[in-house]
């Protein structure tokens, strides 16, 4: 799952979205140095990625991606059910996906001072861009990888698994609709143990 679906799934508590949001830049034990809420997310983050990657709905829509990508399949898969969470947010939430996206953007700047330094370079783009929203849409996708692209150090356009998607595109549809509410409950539980 990408950014969307992290802050989504660390339910209402704003500093375990935030929590959630930054983690990828939270290594080892380091999180320590947060905040109780904030460690919250953290780990929960590592938890929904480990359920993530190791789970059969995801690792068989994934694979649509493996020869042409290799291992940047689990990248790209994550990215693609962050595009069907935006495209079917009504169905996950009662704010529209705008509003809840400027209200985290907003959140963040609020809490600007907490944030690593990779995610407080990373911010004035992702607002200026509006990536949570940018999501919902193939174009929105197709820019969101090619951006990533970029950050590669081999040459590689991920924007291509755009092509892979169409192609597919109810079958990925409905195998993250399976794979989300399984995720939802999961995630949910842990929480209540956090």
């Amino acid at each position: 799952m990408n950014y969307l679906a992290h802050i989504y799934l660390s339910g209402t508590n704003t500093n375990i979205q935030i929590g959630n949001f930054i983690a990828d830049g939270i290594k080892g034990k380091s999180y320590l140095a947060y905040p109780p809420e904030i460690q919250t997310g953290i780990i929960l983050h590592r938890k929904i990625d480990s359920f993530t990657d190791t789970h059969k709905l995801v690792y068989q829509s994934a694979h649509r991606f493996f020869d042409e990508f290799r291992h940047y399949n689990m990248v790209i898969i994550d990215v693609v059910f962050d595009h069907f969470l935006a495209k079917n947010w009504e169905i996950y939430h009662d704010k529209s996906l705008g509003v809840y996206a400027a209200d985290f953007y907003q959140l963040l700047k609020t809490n600007f001072e907490i944030l690593p330094d990779r995610i407080k370079n990373l911010y004035p783009i992702m607002v200026k861009e509006n990536w949570l929203t940018c999501y919902a849409s193939l174009e929105g996708l197709h820019y969101i990888l090619s951006q990533m692209s970029k950050r590669i150090k081999r040459e590689i356009s991920l924007q291509n698994a755009v092509k892979t998607l169409e192609e597919n595109y109810t079958l990925f549809e409905d195998e993250f609709k399976l794979f989300f509410d399984e995720l939802k409950t999961y995630t949910q539980t842990e929480l209540l143990k956090l």
